[in-house]
């Protein structure tokens, strides 16, 4: 009996709204520890000129790829996982113009934007894909 209590866990799906609230707080999150880093380790330049513009248009693409794939995944959960490589295919796209551009407008600085791109890349990634991940989880639980 003590088994069974713990065995089964109702797991949630993921709705938009509460995928909005989830991610403002971890953007918010982000944005504390970028403006304290420069207090941290002031003789080091940690961040590119335009980080911000970098910042906000990687939270941008995120979001709105995770939009899509949640309007997929809700329209057809046959069809989802081709709804997730979409946004994953699109988000990459937009981010490789983004670092076209980028480097055509800004001359010097490649390996500390290089950092600073990767970095937000992969921490916004990893953020996205936990939550398709439990998406995914509540649907394969059905």
């Amino acid at each position: 009996m003590f088994a069974k209590v713990f065995i089964r866990k109702e797991i949630v799906p993921l709705t938009l709204a509460k995928f909005t609230s989830i991610y403002f707080i971890f953007v918010g999150i982000l944005i504390a520890i970028v403006a304290v880093l420069p207090f941290m380790f002031p003789t080091e330049q940690l961040f590119v000129k335009n980080f911000w513009v970098l910042f906000g248009f990687m939270a941008g693409i995120t979001y709105i790829a995770y939009m899509l794939v949640d309007i997929g995944i809700k329209r057809d959960p046959e069809v989802g996982v081709m709804a997730i490589m979409g946004s994953i295919a699109v988000k990459m796209i937009f981010c490789m113009a983004f670092v076209l551009v980028y480097s055509i407008k800004a001359k010097g600085q490649g390996l500390l934007f290089a950092l600073n791109f990767f970095s937000v890349y992969l921490l916004f990634t990893a953020f996205e894909i936990y939550c398709l991940l439990r998406n995914l989880r509540h649907q394969n639980l059905k």
